[in-house]
């Protein structure tokens, strides 16, 4: 085992990143060490690497980030009982206190006291991560690199998506990032009737059609409202996953849900957002939602089921793919609106 290791670090409270050879982790009693075979970009990274508000308020450099990863174990701590070297693993990053009325009630996906892998501590853009045994998730070796690399942006989609009744019911998906786009496949897997894609970016759109989207819409220049009305006969659609966070998203996803119908949030607003409570749900009688990361561990269990049963086809939200070292190259990529779902890989890219 190497003494030190290859890893993208966040070394002071400004912009950017530096590539460094650091020191390897250091696992306690109940900690695994895995060797991190590829790891993805997210949007919380870019906050990272950008410096904006919500990062300064929230890291404290210096800091390896990443949460989203697969690889192979190849230690662990005394107490570790539940894998062995070579297990094909990825991890929820989520780590709960165990403590709280919500961890102890069954919704520790929801701590008060959470700890985020990649945020609050050391994450996988680095060769090796240390992750509590608790955290660790084992995988099938069938289910590909690529797609153990993002189970926790598809568990988000999961977690979304089935959060009510999916099957045969018209489905919108507003904002189409990796977590929206993911949603498509899954509420189709699931057995939605209709799904519509609502989204600004000519080039999300392309890839929610190649997801299988009934629709694609642009708010920006088409009547998304009419377009929806007419699709479900006047009605409007039975449910609106938002993933945008936008104030005009929102207001498109009320203007879009039928009378009874849901809306699930998993967008992360950047300020308030005034809304008619009177019309827009009371009168309406609308189940709203806010969702937060993954259900600990029932997502997982959903979401492995679907990558086993092969009916999740996730390729066209993978848009980039490099060495881990090109870290930079890929934030440029996300800032163009042209990338989606990029796969960083330590020993070069695939």
């Amino acid at each position: 085992m190497p003494d030190t290791m290859l890893a993208v670090v966040k070394p002071q409270a400004k912009p950017g990143i530096e590539i460094r050879d650091v020191a390897l982790p250091k696992i306690g009693r109940t900690d695994v060490l895995v060797k991190v075979k590829v790891a993805s970009i997210c949007g919380t990274d870019l906050h990272i690497y950008n410096w904006d508000r919500w990062a300064q308020g929230r890291i404290h450099p210096p800091l390896i980030p990443g949460h989203e990863f697969c690889g192979e174990v190849v230690a662990y701590g005394e107490e570790v009982t539940s894998v062995k070297e070579g297990n094909f693993v990825s991890a929820e990053m989520h780590v709960a206190c165990g403590k709280c009325l919500q961890c102890r009630t069954g919704e520790a996906h929801i701590c008060q006291f959470v700890k985020i892998i990649g945020v609050d501590a050391d994450g996988a853009f680095a060769e090796y991560v240390r992750i509590p045994e608790s955290n660790i998730w084992k995988l099938d070796p069938a289910i590909p690199q690529e797609y153990a690399s993002i189970l926790d942006p598809l568990g988000n989609a999961v977690h979304t998506v089935l959060a009510g009744e999916i099957a045969a019911k018209s489905v919108a998906i507003t904002g189409c990032g990796p977590i929206g786009l993911f949603a498509i496949a899954v509420a189709r897997a699931l057995g939605a009737a209709q799904v519509f894609a609502i989204e600004v970016n000519d080039h999300r759109r392309g890839i929610a059609k190649q997801m299988k989207a009934d629709l694609a819409l642009d708010p920006s220049t088409q009547d998304v409202r009419s377009i929806l009305m007419d699709r479900t006969g006047g009605l409007g659609v039975d449910v609106v996953l938002e993933m945008a966070g936008h104030p005009n998203a929102i207001r498109t996803a009320f203007d879009i849900v039928r009378r009874g119908g849901r809306i699930s949030l998993l967008g992360l607003t950047s300020k308030p957002i005034s809304l008619n409570f009177s019309e827009d749900i009371i009168f309406k009688g609308l189940t709203i939602q806010g969702i937060n990361g993954r259900r600990m561990y029932q997502t997982w269990y959903q979401m492995t089921a679907l990558l086993k049963s092969g009916k999740l086809d996730l390729h066209p939200a993978i848009t980039d793919r490099m060495s881990m070292t090109d870290f930079s190259k890929g934030m440029e990529r996300l800032t163009t609106g042209e990338a989606s779902k990029i796969l960083l890989y330590p020993n070069g890219a695939k």
